[in-house]
């Protein structure tokens, strides 16, 4: 599926009235560093750094730990077209196909993210950047060390041409992002000038400096367009080796790779193989690891977690489970409603949905009271809006008091608690109030909207293991009169209909850094919701919410994009846009017991994959050494 072309951001905001919004709304560009008028060794985005310019390792890995062995596991999270059930392409980069997790592994980037650390980032193929005083220039220098996995050298050719390239023809959750990118010029071999309209927000050149850098010399021969199953030419610490299609996939570590001494990969990068399995189907994959063909396993069912873990490598310690903390913010998961469609387009009919999830009874019944319910969209974060505004929220909110609904001003939206019987009669009478003041009347067992039709909902799904829990939500649905259903299709057919809109409801989770960037956009912005592929899902569409992410953009400290995030928050959670589902701030991971890993675990991220490495002593007691 192509790409549909769209206007500028400048011109939509002009299209839809929201330009009078956001021009008082000017970002800022630049960072701490804007003035020192030296080479700095890292970047953050209010320029806070942890690490000086001589340190050697980051403090959550183990700069000792051995090399060696295969890590098999189903990826727990993914990126851009990239699928968990199957795959058909190796370029991740673009909207079409399906491609396989952690193709990212295979190419290096500018500069690599501390987990410990909200946004920092420290150079990988750049030892340095400058920044102009104007902030509107950031000026790489790169290590001429670097090199492609066939030898030739990385140069700043290579990098001008990638990061053009992303923007101009990459994933829209990439491309819209980085529209701020004026021009990437070549100064000699090893430097690169990375030029910025003056609209920028201080988070762009952060993310820009982690996207893939490219072979110039390769994707001239090959269109970068087209999804492909012959493996690319990259440059990171590991490259396609093994893999069957639909199957699995091996990465394998380059023994000679050129970073493999730098700071910043220290004590990372330690297996030899990298394995990611595919499985349709959840308990397929379940008995693959209890059998040991998988080695590690993050467990996202809480009735798995509770129930299942009793095998017999569990019961002699073969197989143990851990708990890690997350100390990230938990994102927005739920079920969100397509407001593309005529028939969600109140928010009051939206809200009315929300009465019919009786999250109490599911927690219990289903979830074994593992998970805490959503309320916010940065759940688990000093984002989350929470009682009355303050008057710092107030001062976001008032010039927008006239395009608002009352309740953005009063106290933070909560969901409806039920009395957790399944059948809560109060909440489905609020669900039908709600329903009647959206102009929705009961005609027998039907639900008849203003189109003079029964109201349907169809919940699209991939898994058919959310069944469960989505059925007995439709069953409260269909007590309203409302014509409910549950769709699974295949892995492919899923994406595709995603990315082209094509749905009612669907269940998704987004997760967000503890530092706001470009990429709000692609959740919550008018232009993503007009774009295939991106994140707004939903189809938000609001210049009040436009409006807002420019504040969180252009905030000069974390403070001032915390106060942003939370009136957004107001704004979005007024809106209705989705029946929020649960979260809990822990990993839950169950392993065969030959790993080991560091005694620190990162507060921003869980790279498993990327920290830890095999302990040869009980890899030989499990057989699994070699």
């Amino acid at each position: 599926m192509s790409v549909i072309t769209t206007p500028s951001r400048r011109q939509l905001l002009k299209l839809t009235g929201a330009a009078a919004l956001t021009a008082s709304v000017p970002l800022v560009p630049g960072n701490a560093f804007a003035s020192t008028g030296r080479p700095q060794h890292g970047l953050s985005v209010f320029g806070d750094l942890k690490y000086g310019p001589d340190f050697t390792h980051f403090d959550y890995t183990n700069p000792d730990a051995p090399k060696g062995g295969t890590f098999i596991f189903q990826a727990p999270y993914w990126y851009y077209n990239q699928n968990s059930l199957t795959f058909n392409t190796f370029n991740s980069f673009i909207l079409k196909g399906d491609a396989p997790p952690r193709m990212e592994l295979c190419f290096d980037t500018l500069m690599v993210r501390a987990y410990d650390e909200p946004d920092a980032m420290y150079g990988l193929l750049a030892e340095t950047v400058e920044v102009s005083e104007d902030g509107n220039t950031y000026t790489f220098n790169l290590r001429p060390e670097a090199r492609f996995h066939d030898g030739s050298k990385l140069t700043a050719e290579d990098v001008a041409f990638s990061l053009l390239l992303l923007k101009g023809d990459g994933h829209p959750q990439i491309s819209q992002n980085i529209q701020e990118l004026r021009d990437a010029e070549v100064l000699d071999e090893y430097r690169v000038a990375l030029q910025f309209t003056g609209e920028q927000s201080r988070q762009l050149p952060l993310l820009i400096a982690g996207l893939p850098i490219f072979s110039k010399r390769y994707y001239t021969a090959y269109d970068f367009s087209q999804s492909t199953l012959t493996a690319p030419l990259s440059s990171g610490a590991y490259k396609v080796g093994k893999h069957a299609v639909g199957r699995y996939i091996e990465y394998h570590r380059i023994q000679d790779y050129w970073g493999n001494d730098l700071p910043v990969l220290k004590g990372q990068k330690n297996f030899d193989v990298i394995r990611v399995d595919f499985y349709r189907d959840l308990q397929v994959s379940f008995e693959a690891f209890k059998k040991g063909d998988m080695t590690y396993r993050e467990e996202f069912r809480s009735k798995f977690w509770a129930t299942e873990y009793n095998f017999p490598a569990v019961e002699d310690k073969r197989v143990v489970k851990k708990n890690f903390p997350d100390g990230r913010p938990s994102g927005a998961q739920g079920w969100f409603i397509n407001t593309r469609l005529e028939k969600f387009k109140n928010p009051v009919m939206r809200r009315a949905l929300s009465y019919a999830f009786d999250f109490e009874w599911s927690n219990k019944n289903l979830f074994y009271g593992l998970y805490e319910r959503t309320q916010s969209f940065f759940e688990n974060s000093e984002m989350k809006a929470e009682g009355m505004p303050t008057e710092a929220e107030l001062a976001l909110l008032d010039p927008y008091r006239d395009q608002l609904p009352d309740s953005v001003f009063e106290t933070a939206y909560q969901q409806p608690v039920s009395n957790g019987s399944g059948f809560d009669r109060t909440l489905l009478r609020e669900a039908s109030d709600l329903l009647k003041e959206a102009g929705y009347e009961r005609q027998g067992s039907e639900l008849i909207g203003p189109d003079g039709k029964q109201l349907t909902i169809e919940f699209l799904n991939n898994s058919p293991a959310f069944e469960r829990i989505i059925n007995p939500y439709i069953k409260n649905l269909q007590r309203l009169g409302i014509d409910a259903s549950f769709r699974l299709v295949d892995p492919a057919q899923y994406q595709s209909r995603l990315n082209d809109y094509d749905f009612d409801i669907c269940s998704r989770r987004y997760s967000l850094g503890a530092t706001l960037s470009e990429a709000i956009r692609t959740s919550w912005g008018s232009e993503a919701a007009r774009t295939p592929g991106t994140y707004n899902i939903a189809g938000i569409s609001d210049p009040v919410v436009d409006a807002l992410m420019d504040k969180i953009l252009a905030a000069d400290t974390r403070e001032e994009m915390n106060i942003a995030a939370r009136a957004l928050d107001r704004v979005l959670r007024s809106g209705h846009y989705w029946v929020p589902q649960w979260f809990k701030p822990v990993h839950n991971v169950a392993v065969w017991d030959m790993f080991g890993h560091p005694e620190e675990t990162p507060r921003y991220f869980f790279p498993v994959e990327d920290l830890w490495w095999i302990d040869q002593e009980k890899a030989e007691k499990l057989g699994k050494a070699g």
